[in-house]
C-alpha cells in the first residue's frame, strides 16, 4: 500500500497523477461481473464539508432497486459485508413512503489515501443466499450508496464522440464491462483542505484467491498485487455466484482533483440525458397552447360583445319573446343540480389539491426542494394538503350553502374523508401487497399511524374549521332569478351529446402536459433525477389556461343550445384529461417499461390510477371555477326583466 504525507506539494502533485494513471490502467483492463470486487470514487456534495488529510469518509448504503420489478429491498437483504453494528439514519416521512433504507456500511476511507486491493470481508454462500443474489441479478437490480448526501453513480460513455458522459444512478449487482474508479475533490489550497465533489463507483467481478489461512483484512491475495497496482489474475474470470462459495469483497480507491466548484456538485446528477428534444418539446407546446388560447380567447370575447350587445338592445315586448340562445335560460341557470352534495365535495377537494400544489411548485422553483433533499418533496406534499384542508372546507361549505344546503357538518365529513379515504385505501392494499414481496418499500407501522395521525388530528380539524367559517358567511346570490318549474331542454344536436363534449374536452389540457408527463413518469418509474419545476411550473399555468378556456367554450355553446346543466358538465369537461392521462400511462408501461412480474403490474396501474384520480380533481375544479365565474359575468351583463 502506498502512503501519501504532507511533505510538499511537489510530492502531492506526482502522487497524485500515478493515481491517475492508475485509473488509466484500469481501462484497458477487461474486467467482468457480479459484485466481489468494488472500486469506488466521488463527484459532490450537498453540504460544504472541508476535509483534511486522513480524515475518515463514512460510505452509507441505500435501497436496492430495480426498474424491472419496480420492488425496493434493503442492502444488507444479500449478502454483503456488514459492518458491527448495523445503525439505521434518521429518515423523513417521503424517504420512508419512497421506500428509501439508509444505513452504514464497513465502507470508511480516508481523505486522499488511495488503497489497491483493499480487503473488506469474505462471505460463504448458503442455498439462499445464492438464490437471492442469482434473482436480483437476473432483475438487474442496482445497488445504491451515498457519501455526504451524494448518491452513487456510474459514468456511461455515450458511442458519439461529442456526447457528454451519461451517468447511471447505482451500479448493477452483476454488471459486465471495463470499469476503474476515480476520486474526484476540489482542494482549497490556502487552507489546504478539500471538498468532496464527486462519488462515483465502477464495479467489477474477480475470483480472488489467498495464500495461506484466512487472516481478515490482513490477508495476501494471490490475485491482486497492491504494490504493483494490478491484478495478477485475468479477471475474465468471474466470481461465481454458487451455494457454499466463498466470496471475497475487495475495493480500490484512486483520489484526483476536480475543477469542478462545490456551488456546482449536482450539475452532472440533473444532466438531462434528452435536454435539447425535452426543450424543443416544451416551446413547442407552449407555442401551440398559447395560440389556441388567444384564438378562443378572441372568438369568446367578440361572440359576448356582440350577444351582450344584442340583448341589451331588445326593448318590446315581441322582441324578448323572440329570444334565443343562452339568455333564454337564465331562469334555469343556476338551478341547483343532480348530486350537488357530491359536485360541493370535489370542488372543495380540488381546492385543496390545487393550494398543495401551487406552492410546492413555487417553493420547488426557488430551490427549496431540490433533489438533494431527499423525500423533501413528498414531505412538503404530504404537509402542505394538510394544511390545505383549512380551504378545503371553506369552498365545499360556500358552495354549499349557496345549493341552499344546511347540513354543513355531513357536507364537512365527506369533504374531509371521500378522496383522502379512496386514496387511503387503494394505497393500503398496495402497501399490502409489497409487503407480502418483503420489500423494503413496504410502509412501516408507525408511519402508516404518522399518516392517519395527521389526516384525523390535522387536516379534519382544519376543514371543519374552514367549513364552519364558510357556512357562516352570507351566501353567494345568482345575478338572476331561477323559475320555480324548469324549463324543458330542446333535442341537442350529435356533437352537443354530453358524452361527446365531455371527452372532446379533457384533449387540449392533457395535450398541454403530455410531453412533460413522459419525464415526470420517466424520473419515477427509471429512477431518475427531475429538476426542471421551472418548466414544470410554466406547464401547470399553461394547464390552468388551457382548462379554463376550453371548459367556458364548451359551456357557451351548450348555454347557447338552450342546455341549462351545465355544473356537472362543467367539471367533467377539463376532469375527462384524467382519462387520456391514465391511458398514456398504459401505453408508456407497454413500450417504455420492462415490468413483467404481476405484482409489480399492480403497482404500477395502482399508483397511476391514484395519481389520474388526483389529476381528474385538478383538473375538474379549475374547470368547474372558471365556468361558474363565466357564467356569472355574463348573466349579470345583461338586462333581464
Amino acid at each position: 500500500m502506498r502512503e501519501e504525507t504532507k511533505k510538499g506539494k511537489r510530492k502531492e502533485k506526482k502522487s497524485r497523477g500515478r493515481d491517475v494513471k492508475e485509473g488509466k490502467r484500469g481501462e484497458e483492463r477487461g474486467d467482468s461481473s457480479i459484485f466481489s470486487k468494488v472500486k469506488i470514487s466521488m463527484m459532490q456534495i450537498v453540504f460544504s464539508i472541508t476535509y483534511q488529510w486522513k480524515d475518515p469518509l463514512y460510505v452509507k448504503v441505500n435501497k436496492l432497486t430495480s426498474t424491472k420489478t419496480q420492488l425496493p429491498y434493503s442492502y444488507y437483504s444479500l449478502p454483503y459485508c456488514r459492518p458491527d453494528t448495523i445503525v439505521d439514519s434518521a429518515e423523513n416521512l417521503g424517504e420512508v413512503l419512497r421506500g428509501d433504507r439508509i444505513e452504514n456500511s464497513p465502507y470508511v476511507f480516508e481523505m486522499r489515501e488511495p488503497h489497491m486491493c483493499q480487503i473488506v470481508c469474505k462471505i460463504t454462500l448458503n442455498d439462499k443466499d445464492a438464490k437471492d443474489l442469482k434473482e436480483k441479478i437476473e432483475d438487474e437490480y442496482r445497488v445504491n450508496m451515498i457519501l455526504d448526501n451524494l448518491p452513487l453513480v456510474v459514468p456511461v460513455k455515450r458511442l458519439e464522440q461529442d456526447s457528454p458522459t451519461v451517468y447511471q444512478h447505482g451500479f448493477h449487482v452483476g454488471v459486465k464491462g471495463q470499469y476503474t474508479g476515480v476520486m474526484k475533490y476540489h482542494r482549497d489550497v490556502q487552507a489546504d483542505l478539500a471538498r468532496i465533489v464527486g462519488f462515483e463507483v465502477k464495479p467489477f467481478s474477480v475470483k480472488h484467491e489467498y495464500e495461506g489461512d484466512w487472516n481478515g483484512v490482513n490477508t495476501r491475495l494471490s490475485t491482486c498485487d497492491p504494490h504493483a497496482k494490478r491484478l495478477v489474475v485475468n479477471s475474465d474470470f468471474p466470481q461465481e455466484v454458487e451455494a457454499n462459495k466463498e466470496i471475497v469483497f475487495t475495493y480500490d480507491v484512486a483520489f484526483e482533483e476536480s475543477e469542478v466548484k462545490w456551488a456546482s456538485r449536482w450539475d452532472t446528477y440533473l444532466l438531462m440525458t434528452d435536454d435539447q428534444i425535452h426543450w424543443f418539446s416544451i416551446v413547442n407546446s407552449l407555442m401551440i397552447v398559447l395560440f389556441l388560447s388567444g384564438m378562443v380567447a378572441m372568438i369568446m370575447l367578440r361572440t359576448l360583445y356582440r350577444d351582450i350587445s344584442k340583448y341589451n338592445q331588445l326593448e318590446t315586448q315581441e322582441e324578448a319573446q323572440e329570444e334565443t340562445g343562452w339568455k333564454l335560460v337564465h331562469g334555469d341557470v343556476f338551478r341547483p343540480p343532480a348530486k350537488s352534495d357530491l359536485l360541493c365535495v370535489y370542488a372543495g377537494t380540488g381546492v385543496q389539491f390545487f393550494g398543495m400544489l401551487l406552492i410546492t411548485m413555487m417553493f420547488a422553483v426557488l430551490g427549496f426542494l431540490s433533489p438533494s433533499n431527499r423525500g423533501g418533496l413528498m414531505t412538503a406534499m404530504l404537509l402542505l394538503w394538510v394544511f390545505m384542508g383549512l380551504f378545503a372546507g371553506y369552498s365545499s361549505a360556500r358552495l354549499y350553502k349557496m345549493f341552499k344546503g344546511t347540513e354543513w357538518k355531513k357536507i364537512t365529513l365527506r369533504t374531509a374523508f371521500m378522496f383522502p379515504g379512496i386514496v387511503s385505501g387503494i394505497f393500503f392494499v398496495l402497501n399490502v401487497l409489497i409487503w407480502g414481496q418483503k420489500s423494503s418499500g413496504a410502509v412501516p407501522f408507525t408511519t402508516m399511524f404518522a399518516l392517519v395521525l395527521l389526516w384525523f388530528g390535522i387536516s379534519v380539524p382544519l376543514v371543519f374549521v374552514g367549513s364552519y367559517v364558510g357556512f357562516k358567511k352570507p351566501a353567494i346570490e345568482d345575478p338572476v332569478k331561477t323559475n320555480k318549474i324548469p324549463r324543458q331542454i330542446p333535442e341537442q344536436a350529435w356533437y352537443m351529446n354530453p358524452i361527446f363534449s365531455v371527452l372532446i374536452g379533457g384533449i387540449l389540457p392533457f395535450g398541454a402536459v403530455f410531453i412533460e408527463l413522459f419525464f415526470i413518469l420517466t424520473s419515477i418509474w427509471l429512477h431518475q433525477f427531475y429538476y426542471i419545476f421551472g418548466f414544470l411550473f410554466l406547464v401547470f399555468l399553461i394547464l390552468i389556461v388551457t382548462c379554463a378556456e376550453i371548459t367556458i367554450v364548451l359551456c357557451y355553446f351548450q348555454l347557447c343550445s338552450e342546455d341549462y346543466l351545465w355544473w356537472w358538465r362543467s367539471y367533467l369537461t377539463s376532469g375527462s384529461s384524467a382519462l387520456y392521462l391514465f391511458l398514456y400511462a398504459t401505453f408508456y408501461f407497454f413500450t417504455k417499461l420492462e415490468i413483467t412480474k404481476p405484482v409489480s403490474g399492480i403497482l404500477y396501474f395502482g399508483y397511476m390510477l391514484i395519481a389520474s384520480y388526483a389529476f381528474f380533481v385538478l383538473t375538474g375544479t379549475i374547470g368547474f371555477y372558471a365556468c361558474f365565474w363565466f357564467t356569472r359575468l355574463i348573466y349579470s351583463s345583461v338586462k333581464i326583466d
